[in-house]
């Protein structure tokens, strides 16, 4: 194993997307990095690749390809050779990697709540019959819907700047944000609230940082070890073998969330219709060493309680 550190003359390459939340995961990637090894910052490089996810923002992402959209280009260049590793949101990630990657280094993971935004009202019980709410999740749309029917929910792409310009332009009464992405940004104060785990469910891996990096690179190996987070990576392992069950990408309508405790791993799982009118929920706990068994059989369980029509929209 090769364990020659990076140099600013040989820099270590991080490859991100360019939004100001890629780029402040990236930093945090570095920051650690550098604090783990001594290193300083121009030690590694930070290499801006655009997505498909980027560059398509008038369509809703189900239209154009549900999983690798944030994801694929990235992958593509660091199995060229162009980065080192990279640095995903893990919401985003697609439950299997392309042949030659892995994906197993979590940085600690941040609040998983989603965040309402709203320059009007502070919560979901003040909005209106009507009221327009703006998402491109299709987990939130149907969370919500299922929960309050009576709202319009109409597409809401782009960053996080991005959608709040849109909120003061009128084009929705309020929004939901990742309160992981708010903190990460220093805006947290941007959020009107937090909501409960137990009103919306989050989605699998919200809130958690992934590190890419070629199956055959020792030395990326052996400084990601240095930075992973053992508790975020028990809990994904569930959420992601949960995911894997049911086939679901970051754009179904699937909400799952593991908590640790005491040696043991609880899951809270959920399944829902697009359009709300049916939701499916359970929750399961074992042993930590048994987290991957429990998400994959918990999504098992939820796939034999739902009715044959239900898992339409995977292939909608």
């Amino acid at each position: 194993m090769t364990r020659e550190l990076p140099t600013p003359s040989s820099p270590l390459r991080i490859g991100t997307r360019g939004s100001p939340l890629a780029l402040a995961q990236a930093y945090e990637t570095r920051r650690r990095l550098g604090k783990a090894f001594d290193l300083p910052e121009d030690a590694f490089e930070v290499v801006v690749i655009k997505t498909t996810g980027d560059k398509i923002l008038d369509r809703p992402l189900k239209e154009i390809g549900g999983k690798g959209l944030f994801t694929r280009e990235i992958e593509d260049d660091m199995l060229s050779g162009k980065i080192d590793i990279a640095v995903h949101s893990m919401k985003d990630m697609p439950v299997e990697q392309p042949e030659g990657l892995l994906l197993e280094t979590y940085l600690p993971r941040e609040d998983v709540r989603d965040a309402f935004v709203s320059p009007h009202v502070a919560g979901l019980s003040e909005l209106k019959e009507g009221d327009t709410v703006g998402t491109s999740s299709l987990r939130r749309r149907a969370q919500l819907l299922n929960r309050r029917p009576d709202l319009k929910v109409v597409e809401f792409r782009g960053n996080v700047q991005t959608r709040l310009r849109k909120l003061e332009d009128g084009v929705a009464r309020c929004t939901f944000l990742a309160m992981a992405g708010l903190n990460r940004l220093g805006m947290a104060e941007v959020a009107s609230s937090a909501i409960s785990e137990d009103d919306m469910l989050p989605a699998v891996a919200q809130g958690a940082i992934g590190i890419e990096r070629r199956a055959d690179d020792m030395r990326a190996a052996w400084m990601l070890e240095a930075i992973h987070d053992q508790d975020t990576g028990h809990r994904l392992a569930c959420e992601r073998a949960y995911l894997a069950a049911l086939d679901g990408s970051c754009e179904t309508p699937i909400a799952g969330l593991a908590s640790l405790s005491g040696g043991e791993i609880h899951l809270k799982a959920e399944i829902l219709r697009p359009d709300g009118s049916e939701a499916i929920s359970d929750a399961e706990t074992a042993p930590l060493e048994d987290a991957a068994r429990m998400g994959h059989e918990l999504g098992e369980k939820l796939k034999s309680q739902a009715p044959a029509d239900f898992f339409d929209w995977r292939t909608a």
